[in-house]
């Protein structure tokens, strides 16, 4: 199972680039036993949101 550091890793990554199958279900596993990285991954969806609306903001 992963550890929180490779979770974060992962979730920083899916931004990029499509997760394997493997790391998905590894990351999905993790985060349905992890609250810290759930928390995580809905702060990365607000910045991903905020940075969204200031980008169309700016033009």
């Amino acid at each position: 199972m992963l550890n929180c550091r490779q979770a974060a890793e992962l979730m920083s990554q899916r931004q990029d680039r499509r997760l394997t199958r493997w790391e998905r279900f590894g990351l999905r596993l993790h985060l349905w036993v992890c609250h810290g990285c759930r928390q995580f991954e809905q702060q990365l969806a607000f910045l991903r949101a905020a940075c969204g609306a200031w980008m169309r903001h700016k033009e």
